[in-house]
């Protein structure tokens, strides 16, 4: 088990990575080396050796391997991101880069997403180190740059240009999943994620005819283009259940005694109550617009009109997205990819996945785990090009009232420090089995 030196390391390095600020603005606005300097020097003293490697300059990676006991076995792959999204000190009750230890909690930008999953990592490998021990398989710690943008500098860059450093990797586990969610009637439910929508980040352009803007127009770009992203927005998708998905339905279904056989999805989400939170969202694909951008002068008609829509989609309904899109966006409107990443499913019957439901429901006997689909995306989508089949287990015990899902990216991001315990604890337990 984790070392008392652990428990009050995983919070004071949570803290330390927050007060770090790694603001990702996009478009390369981002510095991460101070954060993956910090972290290669507490990987340095539990013996390790850790690479620092970059793109980008100051957009710097930290990759380490702890060889295992057993050398016929796979290598597991456990990743982080370094990079935050921007925080806006006056919506704050605290200031997003402080790192505040207050009220039992660790406040800042990242405390969730997911500067507390990399501290778990270090006070894991430390208390290791401290106590000689090695895991059955080999591990290869990752955290990542410019998660929360492209990946082109993180993930992207370390899969092209460096793949020999996951030699071996056959399974990962990075972000988001293993937190407590409370339904309201004292059950604790723990989401395993062993899957996530894929990315469809999309351009869409109307062109006309530019003109006064007192004249008769019937070839009015904004106007197109307004009508078409209305049409997006409306959309009512139909319910798509893969694998993933189907199995969390059934066991949240067997958590309430909910007969599954002759209930369409949208019943049953509607009797499964505050825990639909879990998978509405990872029923169907969705296509949100999201920013708008044409003219230049109140009196004139543009020539063209831009839309951007965040789109994301089920693992095996890419072609039927696309068909849609061009049914909905019409002959006047052209769309095109501005990002795009693969939707991933991982098998729930796996003894990686046996060993993270063990591990968390040795700290927390009354929990349910569950697995899962995740709505958005992470760093296990360019790690999946490699062949490596990614799980989400950020293990936290949150207690009841904490909106765990509106900490990422939202004001007053924080964690509590017990939960930081438990998360070393679980994190401890599952990786020397793993």
């Amino acid at each position: 088990m984790a070392d008392p030196q652990a428990l009050d390391e995983v919070v004071e390095f949570t803290s330390g990575l927050i007060r770090v600020d790694t603001t990702n603005r996009g478009g390369g606005d981002c510095r991460e080396r101070p954060a993956a300097e910090y972290a290669a020097e507490r990987l340095a003293g539990a013996g390790l050796e850790p690479l620092l490697l970059e793109r980008t300059p100051g957009r710097t990676n930290v990759v380490a391997r702890i060889e295992g006991t057993d050398p016929s076995a796979d290598a597991l792959l456990v990743h982080g991101h370094l990079d935050v999204v921007p925080a806006e000190p006056a919506d704050w009750s605290v200031p997003p880069f402080s790192g505040e230890v207050r009220d039992g909690m660790v406040w800042g930008r990242g405390a969730v997403d997911m500067k507390n999953m990399d501290a778990m990592i270090l006070a894991v490998v430390r208390s290791w180190a401290r106590q000689g021990v090695r895991p059955r398989r080999d591990l290869v710690i990752a955290f990542t740059a410019d998660e929360e943008a492209s990946a082109e500098d993180g993930s992207g860059f370390l899969v092209e240009r460096h793949p020999e450093l996951f030699e071996g990797c056959t399974e990962g586990v990075g972000e988001a999943g293993g937190f407590t969610f409370h339904d309201g009637s004292g059950r604790e439910i723990y989401p395993i994620a062993a899957g996530e929508r894929g990315t469809a980040w999309l351009k869409l352009t109307a062109r006309g005819r530019a003109g006064h803007g007192s004249k008769v127009n019937r070839e009015n770009a904004v106007t197109r283009l307004a009508a078409a992203v209305t049409r997006i927005g409306e959309h009512e998708w139909p319910a798509r259940l893969t694998p993933t998905v189907r199995a969390a339905l059934d066991a949240l279904a067997a958590l309430y005694g909910i007969e599954t056989s002759r209930t369409d999805v949208d019943r049953l989400l509607e009797k499964l109550g505050p825990a639909a939170a879990l998978v509405e969202a990872t029923v169907r694909n969705s296509a949100n617009p999201t920013m708008l951008d044409a003219g230049y002068k109140l009196n004139v008609v543009p020539g063209e009109a831009v839309a951007h829509v965040d789109g994301r989609y089920l693992p095996g309904t890419e072609e039927e997205f696309a068909a849609t899109l061009d049914r909905l966006t019409g002959p006047d409107v052209h769309w095109e990819f501005a990002h795009r990443e693969v939707a991933l499913q991982s098998p729930v019957d796996t003894p990686l996945f046996a060993g993270m439901r063990a591990a968390v429901e040795e700290f927390a006997p009354g929990g349910h785990v569950v697995p899962y689909c995740m709505a958005g995306g992470t760093d296990a989508k360019q790690f999946s090009r490699l062949g490596i089949t990614g799980y989400g287990f950020v293990p936290l015990k949150l207690p009841a009232g904490l909106d765990y899902q509106a900490l990422f990216h939202g004001v007053d991001e924080r964690v509590p420090v017990e939960a930081l315990h438990f998360g070393v604890r679980v994190l401890d337990r599952f990786l020397r089995a793993a």
